[in-house]
């Protein structure tokens, strides 16, 4: 009867519209937000000629690989590369253990300082210094023009340290009782027990600081003046502001003339596929752990 009641319900002409008008909403959204990413990828991948006549609409036409020639020759862009890559797995590695260490002790009841650092942290998430006492301590620790700029002053982040924890209390009390019981200390519990129990959370967070490193501007363009400890983002900049036949240039190692024959919009948007693509390889292998993750590690009220 309960099934034939839900097949009469989802076959009523209200619901019928109203599902049809939800999916399409969906399709709207989905071609609103692929359809640049289509284009910026299409241009990349023409012709010139392409290019020059505004053709193009959401398919390569010509296919040409001159300007990934170009922009992977450019000996600028490897170094770049290696210091995004560099701060983004040193930074997540020590992002994810420094959450960890922060999250198990907020999550067991028997710390005594729970209560009040739980306070405290929930505080700098509403509050804080500001950008000129934040830029006056980081030069005063002598962090300013080194790798370490990108990573020591951003450790943690206050609302994935919530995450973790609420994940961490999720894990039933009689799960740790067990292991005190067979000998084992916090620090074997935390690494043996507690962290293969929150893969789900964990892989979470892992995207979550990956992307944010991989994307920092702001922080390099505040203290790395030094261009060969720039990464990837900084280049970007340069490279969509500064696409003048100079930089053309030095890109393709030739004349003016001959750096100009591929388009700078197309160098553009090379410059940005070959930014943005190894975020998009990662994703698709962190996904199933998204929503489950993100569940886990709800926030409780």
């Amino acid at each position: 009867m309960r099934r034939k009641e839900l097949r009469a319900y989802g076959n009523s002409a209200a619901n019928r519209a109203f599902f049809a008008l939800a999916y399409g909403f969906v399709i709207a959204a989905v071609i609103v937000t692929l359809y640049p990413f289509l284009y910026v990828l299409s241009v990349s991948l023409s012709s010139v000629e392409a290019i020059n006549t505004r053709f193009i609409t959401a398919y390569p036409i010509d296919l040409s690989l001159a300007g990934y020639k170009m922009v992977l020759g450019f000996p600028d862009i490897w170094q770049s590369y290696y210091n995004t890559i560099w701060y983004t797995t040193v930074g997540t590695a020590l992002n994810i253990l420094a959450t960890c260490l922060a999250a198990y002790p907020l999550s067991r009841r028997r710390f005594f300082l729970r209560r009040q650092l739980n306070f405290f942290i929930a505080f700098t998430m509403y509050f804080s210094g500001g950008l000129i006492p934040f830029y006056i301590v980081v030069t005063k620790l002598g962090l300013y023009n080194t790798r370490w700029v990108m990573v020591l002053p951003l450790l943690v982040s206050t609302y994935n340290v919530m995450i973790c924890r609420s994940a961490f209390e999720g894990i039933s009390s009689e799960i740790f009782e067990s292991a005190s019981i067979d000998g084992a200390n916090d620090i074997t519990t935390l690494f043996r027990i507690a962290f293969p129990l929150i893969k789900p959370t964990l892989a979470v967070l892992t995207l979550y600081y990956a992307v944010s490193h991989w994307n920092n501007f702001f922080g390099a363009l505040l203290f790395l003046g030094d261009q060969k400890l720039q990464p990837l983002q900084i280049l970007l900049r340069r490279v969509l502001i500064m696409a003048s036949p100079e930089v053309l240039q030095r890109m393709g190692g030739g004349t003016a003339v001959q750096a100009l024959a591929v388009s700078s919009l197309q160098i553009r948007y090379v410059t940005i596929i070959v930014s943005i693509l190894p975020i998009i390889t990662i994703y698709p292998f962190l996904q199933r752990y998204f929503v489950k993750g993100i569940m886990l590690g709800a926030v409780k009220g």
